[in-house]
């Protein structure tokens, strides 16, 4: 009498508990459901119980909550060994996807993507996410060989959907939000006066340690240059002074009768935040409708989609028009037949220069680091905002136009580009495979597939004739065409068979044939007629064009054999004979294997006294692949420019050294794994054991620049990844009306340089990057910061004298002579985890991505952390530059302000910094409405929903975001972009 509750259990079903009521009804589920999910792999499917890879998959429920214009940017955090990059926040743009550690020096490290069975070269952006079934990423060599050398880096197959047995379903999906700046900037001075503080502080200073001035004379020389673009100058006045009156005063304040705003009679100047103007937020909407339905002899699914997410800055955005038609039709008993094709119209706008940090067009490099002294627009003598033709005048640091000379980017102005130049890239994208399957008799299947994609994009680009750099040109535009195709053929023979009950064989041979093609027109021309039309024809001017092109192609012979006994014991070999016309004839083929194995412990009779463990497999791989991505489709030739006149051909000249020798760089790995479910299938995962040896690797070896080239392609040394990988997931509570489910994955990867070419002696040293035999790639070479001299205020870095011995010195020109290494870069561990909660209709979920113990070098706080330079000036400061070094403060880390110490934030060790970080990437909340009601309105479902994205970030320093590189971060280039939308979705 005193039950609680009823434990009800059945052989080969997962048990439940349950409260005790007078009435109960309970449905139990398989155990063997997790077994018998599929498993998306190469040429076909396996189920998760006999597949014998290493396999990370993330399925509709979890894309669809991503708001993502880019399906790269969905993987972040979500299946174990996978690290995403981004760099470009631009909507519509593809993040770094980089799986289990990096394979390559120079060659190629980028997965393939596999779209439905077919190879994908074409535009992420083209693939609706929406249309997406599942996303499979395929990790070890028994999951990827059979894809050569396109698959070494792993592979990403995107399954998309398609109907469901029964009567034909509509769904449709919209939701509307905005998208601002996920990542702020650093902590700067937002103070006009305090930043003149600094500044005269640092031409004081050097008045009064560089020239040896006294106190006074240093002080007239500071006022007398902080508003000319001279000795560390700003080039501006924006305060009124009574007359004969100095700006800051003895005591380095800003003189108290100073009034902010200054008019020389025609112009006004008073200081804008340009980081308010420029930063808005801006709307996103998307909406998608499908229709799909199954048969027992036709699947179909049709859908549309619309997505307008618009960008940071003005001029930015993109905007997505797609449809999709997938049909598979049973004709008869042996044959089947498909199509799967999808359009889409794009247009990206998308001002380049964002991703550029040396750019005058940079607008997040001007609003980030510009000081808080500059106006954005021209201001008659009244201070309002002048006007040409009806269009705002902006203030570009020029004589003309502003009458000043701005030190910090003189003659540029984003804002003023962003509103009145234009850039858009037009995008007509066909994807489209087909396909035929022929069983003339039980268990063979003859089939051949087709795919093929084509991509137009052109791309305009006008400079405005209004004002800015281009005005006195007439303004100016460029027109460009680029088509890029892909043909991919299939024809494969599959044949499976069963001996004796118990030895079931999967046998397939297959012919995979590739050829890509790239072409490219261009025309530009200056002084505009219409200075609002894009065409060429218009431009009266400097009109010049160009076109090239090239293609390359690969083929693939592969067999494959599958062999499973009971499915207790699985076993796989594959062989692919691989060409590629990169390399010369001679060297053109690779012969490439692999093999793996599974044994399912939980069938074996010693484990059914083990009750609490569902499923266990340990399982194994070996193989080879070849990588031919040196990134020349021609690498093997000696490539020329020529030139000429109408008077005949001038020799060539040579650009490229091309080297016939060169052949596959290999990829051999291996990988040691275990799958399991315990506790009722609530607890399960993956623990993995991996590794990857990268020989005869392709990468430039530097030459002297007197034999007529710098580097030339080559075969020569080898890296090796290693690393474990853990996927876990947990059913915390999984009853009728009620779950809870959370997941976590890690992985650690190890990077090592085994060999380089004999003439490196075992170390190529790049810039700041640093490879040498026995070290991870990920190391930069950099001066060792010493600190702040205590005495003067200088910075310091380490050296040796004469016997060797370490010291310090404030010449960094000695100080480059020591260099010295960083540690391994590369984080100890990188993962996602997260949580999802379902209750009586409610939903609620967040995901999370986290990387744990690496460095990055930060170089955005680095450009800030300044201290006057005149290179530097008109350059805000971060908020640590308040703890300067002064004859009052000695002991600190930041050196003393003075426009002439060149040294004081050059790169070194000192900007270092910690790459950890945990990124909010999505949290979701939504309501299903009950069934009872929805269907008097006459639907089958009806779902709302709020959804955020990239919704904050903890680093090491505000501002900084370590998802931009393995090496180095900043704040001049386009950040990632938060979004905030509510949704709804409808089923009938």
């Amino acid at each position: 009498s005193s039950a609680k509750t009823l434990v009800i259990s059945f052989i080969g079903m997962t048990s439940q508990e349950v409260g005790v009521k007078a009435n109960v009804s309970v449905v139990l589920k398989s155990d063997t459901e997790i077994l018998d999910e599929v498993v998306v792999t190469a040429y076909g499917t396996s189920k998760k119980g006999t597949f014998t890879g290493s396999a990370g998959v993330m399925k509709a429920d979890k894309i669809e909550q991503r708001q993502v214009s880019n399906v790269s940017q969905a993987l972040s955090g979500a299946v174990a060994g996978v690290q995403v990059q981004s760099s470009n926040g631009q909507p519509g743009t593809s993040a770094t996807v980089r799986i289990r550690g990096i394979g390559s020096i120079n060659a190629g490290t980028d997965p393939l993507y596999v779209v439905d069975g077919i190879p994908f070269d074409g535009d992420l952006s083209s693939i609706n996410t929406a249309d997406i079934e599942s996303i499979t990423v395929l990790k070890d060599a028994a999951s990827t060989a059979l894809y050569g050398a396109r698959g070494a880096n792993g592979i990403i197959m995107v399954t998309t959907k398609k109907g469901k047995m029964g009567k034909a379903t509509v769904n449709f999906d919209a939701k509307w939000g905005s998208n601002s700046r996920a990542v702020k900037n650093y902590d700067v001075l937002e103070s006009a006066q305090e930043y003149l503080e600094r500044e005269y502080s640092a031409i004081y200073n050097t008045g009064l340690y560089n020239l040896n001035y006294d106190a006074a004379k240093a002080n007239a020389y500071a006022n007398s240059a902080i508003t000319t673009k001279t000795n560390g100058g700003n080039g501006y006045q924006i305060y009124t002074l009574p007359e004969g009156q100095s700006l800051i005063g003895m005591d380095g304040r800003l003189n108290p009768n100073a009034t902010l705003g200054y008019n020389d009679g025609k112009h006004y100047f008073t200081p804008d935040n340009w980081s308010d103007i420029m930063f808005n937020p801006t709307l996103r909407q998307e909406y998608n409708l499908s229709v799909s339905g199954s048969t027992d002899r036709n699947n179909f699914y049709v859908s549309l989609g619309y997505l307008d997410d618009g960008g940071l800055v003005s001029g930015s955005g993109f905007e997505r028009t797609s449809g999709r038609v997938r049909d598979d039709y049973q004709v008869n008993k042996w044959l089947k037949v498909g199509v799967n094709a999808s359009f889409n119209y794009s247009k990206s706008f998308y001002p380049g220069d964002q991703t550029a940090s040396a750019s005058s067009g940079n607008a997040f490099m001007m609003a980030n680091w510009i000081a808080p002294v500059y106006p954005m627009y021209v201001r008659d003598a009244q201070g309002n905002i002048m006007t040409n033709k009806g269009r705002q005048v902006f203030d570009y640091g020029t004589v003309k136009d502003a009458g000043r000379d701005r030190s910090f980017m003189s003659i540029s102005n984003p804002a003023g580009q962003l509103a009145y130049d234009k850039t858009e890239y037009l995008m007509d994208i066909l994807n489209a495979n087909w396909y035929a399957e022929i069983t003339p008799l039980a268990g063979l299947t003859l089939a051949a597939r087709y795919g093929f994609s084509i991509d137009n994009t052109r791309y305009h680009a006008l400079q405005n004739a209004y004002m800015g750099q281009f005005a006195s040109m007439g303004g100016a535009v460029t027109q460009r065409q680029e088509r890029t195709s892909g043909f991919n053929q299939q024809y494969s023979a599959n044949y499976q068979f069963t001996l004796k009950e118990h030895h079931h064989f999967d046998l397939s041979a297959i012919y995979d044939g590739y050829t890509y093609k790239y072409e490219r027109v261009s025309a530009s021309g200056s002084y505009l007629y219409n200075p609002e039309d894009f065409f060429v024809d218009n431009a009266a001017k400097q009109k010049n064009g160009g076109g090239y092109g090239h293609e390359r192609a690969s083929i693939g012979y592969i067999g494959r054999v599958n062999y499973s006994y009971d499915d207790k014991y699985i076993a796989n070999v594959s062989f692919r004979r691989d060409g590629s016309s990169r390399f010369a004839p001679e060297n053109r083929w690779g012969n490439f294997w692999s093999a793996s194995a599974a044994w399912m412990l939980t069938k074996e009779e010693f484990m059914n006294k083990f009750e609490w463990v569902n499923m266990l497999k340990l399982k194994a791989s070996f193989g080879q692949q070849g990588n031919d991505a040196i990134g020349n489709n021609y690498a093997w030739q000696d490539q020329f420019t020529i030139t000429g006149s109408d008077s005949g051909w001038a020799d060539g000249t040579l650009y490229y050294k091309g080297n016939p020798d060169l052949s596959w760089e290999t990829s051999t790995s291996y990988n040691i794994g275990v799958d399991f479910a315990l506790f009722g299938n609530s607890l399960s995962g993956t623990i993995e054991y991996f590794g990857r040896k990268s020989s005869d690797m392709l990468y430039y070896k530097p030459v002297a620049g007197s034999m007529g080239y710098t580097q030339i392609p080559m075969n020569i040394g080898s890296m090796t990844n290693s690393g474990i990988e853990i996927d876990l997931n947990y059913d915390i509570i999984n009853r009728k009306n009620i779950t809870w489910n959370v997941n976590l994955n890690a992985t650690s990867v190890k990077n090592k340089i085994n060999e380089l070419h004999p003439d490196l002696n075992g170390r190529l040293i790049d810039g700041t990057r640093i490879y040498e035999e026995g070290e991870s790639m990920y190391r930069l070479y950099l001066p060792e910061w010493a600190g702040v001299n205590p005495e003067n205020g200088v910075a310091q870095y380490w050296a040796k004298d004469e016997d060797g011995n370490r010291i310090k010195t404030e010449d960094l020109n000695i100080a480059n002579k020591y260099k010295v290494t960083t540690g391994d870069l590369l984080p100890d561990v990188y993962g996602g985890l997260g949580t999802s909660v379902n209750a009586f209709g409610f939903d609620a979920s967040i995901q999370l991505a986290y990387q744990l113990g690496g460095e990055i070098r930060d170089y955005g706080y680095q450009m800030l952390m300044h201290n006057g330079y005149t290179s530097s000036a008109g350059r805000n400061w971060h908020t640590d530059i308040r703890d300067a070094w002064t004859p009052e403060n000695r002991n600190t880390d930041v050196p003393r302000m003075s426009a002439s110490d060149k040294y004081a934030n050059s790169t070194s060790t000192r900007f270092m910094v910690s790459s950890d970080y945990l990124a909010i990437n999505n949290i979701t909340v939504g309501y299903t409405l009950p069934r009872h009601i929805v269907n008097k309105m006459g639907l089958s479902k009806v779902r709302v929903y709020f959804s955020g994205d990239n919704l904050g970030m903890l680093t090491a320093r505000k501002g900084l975001d370590p998802r931009q590189g393995f090496t180095s971060a900043s704040t001049a280039t386009y950040t990632a972009i938060r979004t905030l939308s509510g949704g709804i979705s409808l089923s009938f």
